[in-house]
């Protein structure tokens, strides 16, 4: 295991995997404390410039980040461009935010060369995204290296809107997250967006005989026929928390409960015991109730996230621009 020995706070995340603990890579608050001590400042003034421009960033900048770790590990490997790239499969269509973090990166190499990667500026860039959004702020364990690999053929095991929970709770356990963790983390759509084709089924084909998914609550029903009608364009963005959609909040976990979920895979949540659970702690008015409040709960499966398959020096690099290895 690769450890960084320099003058630093040790964090070594420990995940917790069917009873066995299993340790990542040693990552540490404040890596480039010394180094670059300006890091995590240029890194979250470069999201704040966006998001003043363009506040719908931000959960393409989470979203980002969650595609890059469930491929290849946190190494920044969604971030290169190539025709069979990670970036060309169909689960990563849509991705936005590329040219907030080739921002930063500039910067970053302007005030100290070839020693920020591109990973820990995706991981800082998620976690101001959601700061700017209303939501929790977290520390974000740094010293990720840059990998060298990015195969659309990898990204098959990303999470789909068609998913049952029980694939959802594989794929998420196949990166040492939990049920916990899964449904924390997917309450990350509290300031997503879709396209009207990815959840249209729902309304009009659901069944062989055409019929709407009795899951969704009769009065959301009329208004997402009037969002995204049978013939309409199925690119039309659609937020995934149509009550609060730019504000981190409880409100998606509460969509759930009253059948008010966009993606299928969402409203899956509440059919499954365990998962349900969960889904109901957080959307209870009983804030902290029984110790769990979204706000906390988020910032630790994010760190717990970010420390998939943590690359070192031995199999990773700092890149100097971010869309290509060195």
């Amino acid at each position: 295991m690769g450890v960084y020995l320099g003058n630093y706070c040790y964090v070594i995340i420990i995940v917790l995997v069917l009873g066995k603990e299993v340790i990542s890579q040693s990552l540490s608050n404040g890596y480039y404390s010394t180094s670059c001590p300006k890091a995590e400042s240029i890194v979250r003034s470069t999201v704040e410039s966006h998001f003043d421009s363009d506040p719908t960033i931000s959960p393409g900048l989470l979203r980002l980040h969650f595609h890059d770790c469930f491929v290849q590990g946190c190494d920044g490997s969604v971030l290169i461009k190539g025709k069979s790239a990670e970036q060309a499969a169909l689960a990563n269509g849509g991705l936005r935010g590329f040219e907030v973090i080739d921002d930063a990166k500039a910067r970053l190499e302007s005030e100290c060369p070839g020693v920020v990667s591109c990973a820990d500026i995706l991981a800082l860039a998620a976690r101001d995204a959601v700061d700017l959004s209303s939501g929790p702020s977290w520390r974000v364990p740094t010293g990720r290296k840059d990998g060298r690999i990015s195969l659309a053929s990898e990204a098959s095991n990303l999470p789909s809107p068609l998913d049952s929970v029980a694939v959802q709770k594989q794929k998420f356990q196949n990166k040492g997250l939990d049920t916990h963790d899964l449904v924390t983390l997917l309450g990350a759509h509290t300031i997503g967006q879709t396209d009207c084709q990815f959840f249209r089924y729902r309304l009009y084909n659901f069944t062989v005989t055409g019929n709407s998914d009795p899951t969704i609550s009769p009065s959301f029903l009329t208004q997402l026929k009037t969002l995204c009608p049978p013939n309409g364009d199925g690119s039309k963005r659609v937020a995934l928390d149509i009550g609060s959609p730019s504000k981190f909040d409880v409100s998606f976990f509460k969509n759930l409960r009253d059948g008010n979920a966009i993606l299928e895979s969402d409203q899956r949540l509440w059919s499954d015991a365990e998962t349900k659970d969960v889904v109901k702690k957080y959307a209870s008015t009983i804030r902290g109730l029984l110790g769990f409040r979204f706000d906390n709960e988020f910032g630790k499966a994010m760190v717990k996230m970010s420390s998939i398959d943590v690359k070192t020096d031995v199999n990773g690099e700092v890149r100097k621009v971010c869309s290509k290895v060195n």
